[in-house]
């Protein structure tokens, strides 16, 4: 009895320390993120160059649970937004997670270790909003800068990227451009079947 009661009290005060932390900067979450993701990347050579699809897996695992996916879906819908349904909602969110997932493999499959700095930047306790700047830099090339755009999870405090930037280039903007159109003539309901269809 007093070992189980010495391991409740342990199981108590691990998570009271636990619910105790302050959530991560939007910089040390990028951080702490990009560490794991590259890290699983290098140590994970000898198996992609085998089963490339495996990146796939390591995005969802590592990537995807700090994407805001469902803000950055809800924003390319825009104003069909509200003429939506929730199902078609739920429906289109799915899809792009599945569209996200794909599209950061197929990019990080270009990934051979270079290095990637973080920039600190500052941020406020009361900021909804934030931007993180990243470089990628690589031998004998020019650096390829990047700017996350962080939310702030109103209920948990976490901070999430909902869009990311390449060389002023927005991929919250360009899917936006692209299915702003798509959206008008064809509806949600075949815009997200072509979304769940997209392999590469």
């Amino acid at each position: 009895m007093k070992k189980f009661t010495a391991l409740l009290i342990l199981f108590l005060a691990f998570n009271l320390q636990a619910a105790n932390q302050l959530p991560l900067s939007p910089y040390q979450e990028i951080k702490s993120v990009g560490d794991r993701l590259f890290g699983r990347i290098a140590s994970s050579q000898q198996e992609l160059k085998k089963f490339p699809e495996l990146m796939r897996e390591i995005v969802e695992q590592e990537l995807i649970p700090s994407v805001d996916y469902k803000y950055a879906s809800f924003k390319i819908l825009g104003k069909h937004l509200k003429s939506s349904t929730k199902e078609q909602r739920q429906k289109f969110t799915q899809s792009m997670r599945h569209y996200l997932i794909r599209t950061y493999a197929s990019a990080l499959n270009q990934y051979n270790n270079q290095k990637v700095i973080y920039e600190k930047g500052n941020v406020k306790s009361s900021d909804k909003m934030a931007s993180v700047n990243a470089r990628i830099v690589d031998n004998n090339k020019p650096d390829i800068h990047l700017t996350f755009q962080m939310r702030k999870n109103k209920k948990t405090g976490q901070w999430k990227a909902y869009d990311l930037i390449v060389e002023g280039i927005s991929l919250l903007s360009s899917k936006q451009a692209e299915f702003k159109g798509r959206i008008a003539k064809y509806g949600i309901d075949q815009v997200t079947l072509e979304l769940a269809s997209i392999t590469k």
